[in-house]
């Protein structure tokens, strides 16, 4: 946000790949969601990079959303457990139903998160396409929008703008339905908490004292 998408390209490559081998470094192991996220930054954050084109670095929240969305759902029919009932049945005893339903859910809101990341992203692909198209199919650095006049930088301006609004849904925007949408599963959850028993909610001090 502060250094612009390219600067901001290379740490998160970087990122990824500090993650996989702390990752690595700790468990002997690696996390085959953490390689595939890594792969697709690679990927698509080197095609940013090399192409000087932001619009593949801002399609990858869309891209790792679906790949959520398709791993969640096929989850539901490979293996006995769907992803979500295997992380948490350890902590909490629910029906079948409702693994079900939070699976679900969790696939509807990836693919959500999907369409929403490309609505907003499209904004700026289209104002960046103007600016191109009145540059004269030249690539025109929005950082330097000051040096443009007239018509030219009006579009600069605007895809500026619009660039910093993708930016502040992808830092701000996405994190905040995730939390919405987390409180709302442990809303939906409660009802299946383990309850704590008379004798174990008994003060163990009291219970000294009385022996």
């Amino acid at each position: 946000k502060v250094y612009g998408i390219y600067p901001a390209t290379a740490v998160a490559m970087a990122a990824s790949f500090v993650q996989v081998a702390a990752f690595w470094l700790k468990n002997r192991r690696f996390e085959k969601m953490h390689l595939i996220t890594l792969g697709l930054i690679l990927v698509l954050g080197g095609a940013t990079l090399l192409l000087q084109d932001k619009t593949f670095f801002m399609w990858k929240p869309t891209v790792v959303n679906w790949l959520f969305a398709v791993v969640f759902l096929g989850s539901q029919f490979i293996g006995k457990k769907s992803i979500v009932e295997r992380m948490m049945a350890h902590t909490i005893e629910a029906p079948q139903q409702v693994w079900l339903r939070l699976n679900l859910s969790w696939v509807s809101f990836f693919t959500a998160m999907g369409f929403a990341n490309l609505y907003v992203a499209n904004f700026f692909f289209q104002a960046e396409r103007a600016l191109t198209e009145a540059a004269g199919n030249n690539q025109t650095d929005l950082d330097q929008c000051g040096s443009l006049s007239g018509q030219l930088l009006e579009l600069c301006q605007h895809a500026k703008v619009m660039e910093d609004n993708w930016v502040d849904f992808k830092l701000f925007g996405m994190m905040g339905l995730t939390f919405l949408f987390v409180i709302g599963q442990a809303f939906y959850l409660a009802r299946y908490m383990p309850e704590q028993t008379a004798e174990s909610s008994q003060d163990p001090i009291k219970e000294d004292n009385e022996g």
